[in-house]
């Protein structure tokens, strides 16, 4: 669809076009391409859209993309769409984007999965890996220049590289699955399509301080990680700070699972997003 500023904002939808929508943030660099669960979404009655955002894979760039103007174009989307109680769920580096969604009270209830902190706050910052401190010290010092370093070394492959690398044994397996392999490395190959300026941005607003307080968000979130999860840039604490700022978080720690809980535990994480409203009315 074209926003009223003349933007381009894009999105991948699994159907049945008559279920509640589901507002999908994708994890870093990747378009909306990348879905999950899509075999539960009609028995369940979720319609899920993934959704590119500003300068990855068709959506146009923002050249001022903050957490603010992403949940203007999101809200946008809702009205002109005329999505009707929206959920969201949000993947790695998609958690900020979904919880600023929720922030604005765009959405019903939302789902973090293996979800990014907010890692410069006091509470998180003491809990990070030496190598994550010091990306998110040198975002904090200099955001133009560390926007500008990223958005000349990132690559499509050097991005699955970086998953697969960093990635626990359960997981590897899971990414390197030559079916989702495929998939995966397409979504990337989408997202970095207009260069790696978008994603760049992305990792700069997700690593700067966030533009709402956690403690305000009012609807509820289900927070998902594994306690396999080897990921340096997930929650350091998978997800036990976030559960106590967040006045209405659910944590959901799965000792068997790793940072690929998203597609391994799809069926489960879509039924309680949709029991999580369907039970408050």
């Amino acid at each position: 669809m074209r926003l009223s500023d003349g933007r381009v904002l894009a999105w991948s939808e699994w159907r049945p076009s008559s279920g509640t929508p589901v507002l999908f943030c994708t994890g870093a660099a990747a378009s909306g391409s990348l879905g999950f669960g899509a075999a539960e979404l009609s028995s369940l009655g979720l319609r899920l859209l993934g959704i590119d955002r500003p300068g990855l894979g068709r959506s146009d760039p923002h050249p001022g993309k903050t957490l603010s103007t992403w949940a203007d174009d999101v809200g946008e989307m809702i009205d002109a769409r005329g999505l009707t109680a929206p959920l969201a769920v949000g993947f790695s580096q998609g958690a900020p984007f979904a919880l600023a969604l929720a922030s604005r009270g765009l959405v019903r209830a939302v789902a973090i999965v293996s979800g990014q902190d907010e890692l410069n706050h006091p509470l998180t910052r003491p809990l990070l890996h030496p190598d994550v401190a010091g990306m998110v010290a040198a975002a904090e010092a200099d955001p133009a220049g560390f926007e500008a370093h990223f958005g000349n070394i990132a690559t499509a492959e050097g991005m699955w590289r970086l998953v697969v690398e960093t990635s626990a044994p359960r997981d590897r397996a899971v990414y390197l699955d030559p079916t989702f392999a495929a998939a995966f490395e397409a979504a990337l190959r989408e997202g970095f399509r207009q260069g790696p300026a978008g994603y760049a941005r992305d990792l700069a607003i997700a690593l700067g301080p966030w533009p709402f307080a956690l403690e305000s968000i009012s609807a509820p979130v289900d927070l998902w990680y594994g306690a396999a999860d080897a990921s340096p840039v997930h929650s350091p604490d998978l997800g036990a700070t976030l559960a106590k700022r967040l006045p209405r978080a659910t944590r959901h720690l799965l000792q068997e699972e790793g940072g690929s809980l998203l597609w391994t535990r799809a069926a489960e994480i879509l039924r309680t997003l949709s029991d999580r409203v369907n039970l408050e009315g």
